[in-house]
């Protein structure tokens, strides 16, 4: 029997956002929206450690790459302590069980995309990663909340990235979702623009 639930709605937190002393509100809001949201974190001052170490200490791209899916988790834990609400999730059992309960997810990245079919370099960031989730959940949208006011919110991603409101790759892999994707601001988000 087919699962009749609505599909997941992915839900980009830019890593910024970890400075903003709004990112409780704006957490609070999308526990309370609950499922289907399927929130992504960013790397934030995680993976900018990375960024900052690897041409001290000389690692690899990809090494550099799988460090900043680290600080992604990293991210993870410290939204999780902030809103306990939202539901850790690892994988789409855990992603399962959370919509069946009616609680918004927090991706806990590492077990998926320490092996996801994309660069292992600084082209991808947690952007890009974020859209390899919404083509794999099969996500109707792909909402990214960007610290900076956004000139283009639909969009196209190719306008995006020129303009470095976006990785390099996320151009293509967006090409592989067939949701809608959009940026929008913290503001916009905290007016209540998730859900609409």
């Amino acid at each position: 029997m087919a699962d009749p639930s609505p599909a997941p709605e992915i839900v980009k937190l830019g890593g910024s956002l970890i400075r903003s002393p709004r990112l409780p509100a704006l957490l609070a809001g999308l526990a309370e929206a609950g499922a289907p949201l399927v929130i992504v974190p960013g790397g934030g001052p995680f993976a900018d450690t990375v960024r900052a170490a690897q041409p001290i200490i000389g690692f690899s791209e990809e090494a550099a790459h799988r460090m900043a899916i680290l600080g992604m988790e990293q991210t993870a834990f410290a939204l999780a302590d902030l809103e306990p609400r939202l539901a850790p999730c690892a994988d789409e059992r855990s992603f399962t069980r959370a919509r069946k309960a009616g609680h918004a997810a927090l991706w806990m990245p590492v077990p998926l995309a320490l092996d996801a079919e994309v660069p292992a370099n600084w082209e991808v960031t947690s952007d890009s990663l974020a859209a390899w989730l919404a083509i794999r959940l099969k996500a109707c949208r792909l909402t990214l909340i960007k610290s900076a006011d956004v000139k283009t919110p639909d969009g196209p991603p190719q306008l995006w990235a020129a303009d470095g409101l976006v990785d390099a790759h996320f151009p293509s892999i967006c090409r592989r979702f067939e949701g809608a994707v959009r940026a929008i601001s913290l503001d916009e988000a905290l007016e209540g623009e998730i859900a609409a």
